[in-house]
């Protein structure tokens, strides 16, 4: 069956903030109408990835509740669900509809309301992520799982608490300029090393934080790309890998092994070599989860991650800038939302829309966004429109 070229045709995003007074409808409607502005012709397809809707917002059922909202009422609908990998993944199951000819276009929109939760009921709802049975049963967190692997990282390869801090750093730099993050103001390593703790040795500025957010991008074919492409962001590859279930089962806990073969799948369909990135979109949910990312993807050798973005290596001004816009720790993580929020930042990117954060000459980008401890990995890779 041939396949169909696949663009990025325009994308919608909110503010990552505390959305006391908006609903989860009202971030969705937002940011899909921003996604949706100066288009006439309907998109053949909704696909909302979301993570917890029915424990942040008592809502399920959400493709419909969007379409119905955006006044497109018996377009198919339907909500796409893997932990804090469901924008990435939801964006995938469109890029294939799109790619193999099932449908011309798809609005795909991720969205999370987190901020209406106590804090308790937030750690909860990401435990999710983990096993029921096991992990929650025993009352492990999140941020606990990832403590433990980052002290593992720590002392198996020598990393210290500075390099550890580099992530977090870049991130906060690049967000001074993005006016949809969250915390626009840059930080130090000493701010990183005297956060509060949250689960030894990850500090607060060790975490991405909590927060309300919704982005879109529409998909669309040759057929239904309109106008000229300079535009536009071609979608040149895409794959899904998922590893051992939880970490402590897994033969390397250090291997994020779903980074690495979905990285690896997505970069050999593009036909684009790991060195031709302009920029990279990291799901550094956790300091040790982006650098053991970049080592998975294999930028850095291994223990080498949070050294080498320490050197200057990932910073704005390097070869491969990473998280251009402020990455989860800056930008904001609201999990459902957060692969959504890298595409269309990659799209600003390869589109020259990126403002004050522009790579000058972007001409590739990639996208890595990580569900559960790196249980699923979505990785997409964009390049300039044709």
């Amino acid at each position: 069956m041939p396949r169909s070229k696949v663009y990025v045709k325009s994308v919608g995003m909110t503010t990552v903030a505390d959305h006391w007074n908006d609903s989860i409808l009202d971030l969705a409607v937002e940011a899909s109408r921003g996604a949706l502005k100066g288009h006439s012709k309907k998109p053949d397809q909704i696909i909302v990835g979301n993570m917890f809707s029915a424990v942040g917002a008592r809502q399920e059922h959400l493709g419909a509740l969007v379409a119905t909202a955006l006044g497109l009422a018996g377009i198919p609908a339907f909500k796409v669900e893997a932990a804090c990998s469901s924008g990435g993944s939801a964006f995938n199951v469109g890029f294939n509809l799109v790619k193999w000819g099932a449908i011309d276009s798809a609005l795909v929109v991720g969205v999370e309301k987190m901020r209406d939760l106590e804090p308790e009921e937030v750690s909860q709802a990401l435990a999710m992520a983990e096993s029921a049975e096991y992990t929650q049963f025993v009352g492990a967190t999140f941020a606990a799982l990832n403590g433990l692997l980052a002290r593992y990282y720590m002392e198996q390869l020598g990393v210290t608490r500075d390099e550890l801090s580099a992530i977090p750093v870049i991130d906060h730099a690049n967000a001074v300029a993005a006016p949809h993050a969250q915390f626009r103001k840059a930080i130090t390593p000493e701010v990183v090393s005297r956060s509060s703790m949250i689960a030894d040795p990850l500090r607060l500025f060790d975490c991405a934080p909590v927060g309300d957010g919704a982005a879109a991008v529409l998909l669309v074919n040759d057929s239904a790309a309109s106008g000229t492409k300079r535009k536009m962001a071609e979608v040149l590859g895409g794959k899904i890998s998922t590893n051992d279930f939880s970490i402590y089962e897994r033969e390397d806990m250090l291997d994020f092994k779903a980074t690495r073969l979905a990285f690896k799948g997505a970069l050999q369909e593009a036909g684009v070599a790991p060195g031709k990135l302009s920029t990279l979109e990291v799901h550094d949910a956790f300091s040790v989860v982006g650098a053991l990312s970049l080592e998975a993807m294999g930028y850095s050798k291994r223990g080498q991650g949070a050294k080498d973005a320490k050197a200057g290596r990932y910073s704005r001004g390097s070869d491969l800038p990473i998280n251009t816009f402020g990455g989860l720790k800056a930008r904001g993580h609201p999990v459902g939302a957060t692969g959504v929020y890298q595409i269309a930042e990659a799209y600003l990117q390869l589109t020259d829309q990126a403002g004050k954060n522009q790579v000058e000459g972007a001409k590739y980008a990639a996208t890595q966004n990580i569900g559960g401890v790196d249980t699923t990995s979505a990785v997409h890779v964009f390049g300039r429109a044709a």
